[in-house]
């Protein structure tokens, strides 16, 4: 099986986490992805702990189904062997600050003259433009420039540190496939490519949807802890009697009254209804005072068996167990290239004609080098010129 993407052939020269993510999509869904690494500077992604038989688990999985070319690109005969790759390969993903590829002689003007059907998406944190445009970020300044964690918190702490990079993830490497696979679209129309730009802080920016038109539309400020989705009503979090927590979604009447009428207070139901502010704050009061009754056990079995928009907030271990989860298939084995397998995260797109099977956790830093090249044509000769020359790792 080949995937629907099998048509695609990537070079990726990303590192870390927003590009490496994008091409993982990609590879799980058939396309040839081919990491361009650095043979000098380590990529920080391959010493990040946790490790599993000395490798990177991190890294093993954001890299899997990709091959690697070990390759400087410090050094001209290194740029040239691209030049000639980009003429096969027909997509580029980089993340590199704006004008790196340019100095180094591969920026997308270069290659579209060499490659016209060239698709060329560049992740990075402010876009090619403005004041910012080379200035250095994280995830945590994209979502702050933003206005998304202004709203985000709690009015007594703050903003809030997430548990997955919003910004990096659902900014970057999705925008980034989504630019990407719109370009493919595109140039199936016209025969030509073209520079897809994804700012993870304008995508970020985006992410604002409600509280964002709202201001925009009539004026509305988001402030933490006063919009109806971002604990300014019951649509909240709860602890039970052992100190462990619940999700509180029930914003419709009939999921609001199920909730209430499991916690035995029935009465309650039409307070979530009411718009006024001490409504809402005084119904979380209620809500908490009756999640606080009862333990963690008992309210599980209570709303596992009604519909009402209440979960339970399960750490990672428990989510593996969940048999929502297990009956998705969220976890697949990966080969790990020694007869042994690895437990990774599953592509999360299911397709009726289904997925290629894993082939391989991420791979050594140029451990296709000369497989690569020799498919492209390069000689025997050649290779080794290149490797005599420091330009192939």
């Amino acid at each position: 099986m080949q995937g629907p993407l099998c048509s695609l052939k990537v070079l990726d020269f990303s590192t870390l986490l927003p590009g490496p993510f994008a091409s993982l999509l990609l590879a799980d869904m058939g396309a040839e992805v081919l990491r361009i690494e650095s043979p000098t500077r380590l990529d920080l992604l391959r010493v990040l702990p946790p490790h599993d038989q000395g490798v990177s688990a991190s890294h093993a999985y954001l890299n899997r189904n990709k091959r690697s070319l070990a390759l400087d690109l410090k050094q001209p005969r290194a740029i040239e062997v691209i030049k000639r790759l980009v003429a096969q390969y027909d997509i580029v993903l980089e993340q590199f600050r704006p004008g790196v590829m340019d100095r180094l002689g591969i920026g997308y003007e270069a290659l579209k003259a060499i490659n016209p059907r060239l698709i060329y998406v560049a992740i990075t944190g402010y876009g090619q433009t403005g004041p910012y445009r080379e200035r250095a970020g994280h995830d945590i300044n994209y979502l702050a420039l933003a206005g998304v964690a202004s709203h985000t918190g709690r009015k007594d702490s703050g903003p809030l540190p997430l548990g997955v990079q919003v910004a990096d993830l659902a900014g970057g490497s999705l925008h980034g496939v989504i630019g990407l696979l719109a370009a493919v679209v595109a140039r199936s129309q016209t025969g030509q490519g073209q520079y897809v730009d994804v700012s993870m802080t304008d995508c970020a920016f985006s992410l604002n949807a409600l509280a964002g038109a709202g201001y925009l539309a009539a004026g509305v400020e988001p402030q933490p802890e006063e919009q109806m989705l971002n604990g300014g009503s019951f649509y909240d979090y709860y602890r039970s009697r052992d100190g462990r927590w619940f999700s509180v979604g029930s914003l419709e009447p009939a999921f609001m009254q199920a909730l209430c009428d499991a916690l035995g207070r029935p009465e309650l139901g039409q307070r979530g209804l009411s718009a006024v502010a001490t409504d809402q704050m005084a119904l979380k009061h209620e809500l908490q005072i009756e999640f606080e009754r009862r333990g963690f056990a008992e309210l599980e079995a209570c709303f596992a068996a009604i519909d009402a928009c209440v979960e339970p907030v399960l750490s990672f271990a428990e989510a593996l167990e969940h048999p929502q989860l297990q009956a998705r298939q969220v976890v697949t084995q990966v080969p790990r290239g020694d007869g042994s397998l690895q437990s990774q995260m599953a592509c999360p797109l299911k397709f009726s004609d289904g997925l290629p099977e894993p082939r391989h956790i991420a791979a050594a830093a140029g451990a296709h080098s000369e497989q690569v090249l020799g498919a492209a044509g390069f000689s025997a000769e050649e290779i080794a010129a290149l490797r005599e020359a420091g330009a192939l790792g």
